[in-house]
This record gives structure tokens, C-alpha cells and sequence, in this order.
């Protein structure tokens, strides 16, 4: 498939960029993969430092409350019993990691195919170049501006690592600026706008193909 490229002000420069039809236009894009790759992402971002007090670790006495029988009421063995107020939790979070291992087929697959659907509705855009000579932060948000992602969620992705670019964009909110070598499948789908750098394609089509 072939995309028009458009400079930073938003107009066609009247080239065209051609994309590999494996990598845009992927025939049956895989909807599971894609879950698992989100599910992955969010998973790894966990800390799983969450922890409640068991019973053992409640502070309160361990003196039994009241005689086992003759009292008409329930045998209560201790104050920290989950069942009064102050008490333990019963089977409360511990700390845990939630990170699980993934395929590298199906990363690569699963971002071949968000890629598609962004393909299929137009949000996808060839950029010609987004370089600056000094952060800034004016300039970027005007470029975003010219493709309507100025209130929106907007991925730059550039070819190599660009520290005016990253620090232009550090403080819009909504946009996000990565290498094609790390493009993931959830900064994809939880964007409403692609902006790739024409030179960002060959090595984004390498990352996904090897």
C-alpha cells in the first residue's frame, strides 16, 4: 500500500511512501493477539506491592473473649478475628509478580495487526521529517494541531531516538514519542492518530518482520 507523505504543517509534499502489505495490511488481523499483548503491557506496568494484614500480623490481644460454652453467643478465639471491626481480611492480596511470558510471533502479529486497523480507518500518517534544532514544546503541538490531534491521543513514532523531539512532546498531554524499535501494540490502540517518520518505516518493517 502506498500513503501520501505530508510535512509538519500538515500539506501533502505530493510523495508518496510505499508500505509493506504484511506489516499494513495484514488479511485476517488477529484480535487475540492483540488482547494478549494489552493484557501483557498493563500486566508488567503492575507493582503487585498490595498487601493486607493477616491475622498473625494484626496487633490486639490473643485473649479468648468470653468462655467457650454457657454464653449463648458464638466461640470467639481472638479480637483479630476477620469478624470484628480492626480485625484481619480474609484472603486479602499479597505481594505478586504479573508479569507473564508472551511469544515474540505473537507481539510481532498482534502489532501487525493494530497497525492494520489503523491503516483501515485513516489514522495513519506519513510524516516527511519531525526533526527540531531545540525543544520545542509550541512547535510540536502546532504540528499535532495540523493533523486534528491537537485535544487527542497522538504516536510519533521516529526512527531513532530524538531528544528534542521527546522532550517537544513531553508535556502535551496525550502524545507519545517513540523509537520504531519500540512500538508496542497498546501505545497503538489507545492513540487516535499515527504519525510515522517516512524514514521510521523500514526499521518499524524490520521489527516486525524478523
Amino acid at each position: 500500500m502506498e500513503l501520501e507523505i505530508f510535512g509538519k504543517d500538515g500539506k501533502s509534499t505530493g510523495k508518496k511512501a510505499k508500505l509493506n502489505d504484511a506489516v499494513f495490511a495484514v488479511a485476517q488481523p488477529n484480535d487475540h493477539a492483540i488482547w494478549l499483548d494489552v493484557k501483557q503491557h498493563l500486566a508488567n506496568k503492575r507493582q503487585g506491592t498490595h498487601k493486607t494484614l493477616e491475622k498473625s500480623e494484626v496487633s490486639g490481644s490473643t485473649k479468648k473473649l468470653h468462655r467457650q460454652k454457657g454464653t449463648g453467643g458464638s466461640r470467639k478465639g481472638s479480637i483479630k478475628s476477620p469478624l470484628f471491626k480492626g480485625g484481619a481480611r480474609v484472603f486479602g492480596p499479597k505481594p505478586r509478580d504479573y508479569s507473564f511470558k508472551l511469544n515474540k510471533k505473537v507481539k510481532d502479529l498482534a502489532r501487525r495487526s493494530a497497525l492494520t486497523y489503523k491503516a483501515k480507518d485513516g489514522a495513519i500518517k506519513v510524516l516527511d521529517s519531525v526533526s527540531l534544532e531545540a525543544p520545542k514544546t509550541k512547535e510540536m503541538a502546532s504540528m499535532l494541531k495540523a493533523f486534528e490531534l491537537g485535544a487527542r491521543k497522538a504516536l510519533v513514532v521516529v526512527p531513532t531516538h530524538d531528544a528534542n523531539v521527546l522532550l517537544s512532546a513531553r508535556n502535551i498531554p496525550g502524545a507519545r514519542v517513540v523509537t520504531a524499535s519500540d512500538v508496542n501494540t497498546y501505545d497503538i490502540m489507545n492513540c487516535n492518530g499515527v504519525l510515522i517518520v517516512k524514514d521510521a518505516i523500514a526499521p518499524l518493517e524490520a521489527t516486525l518482520l524478523s
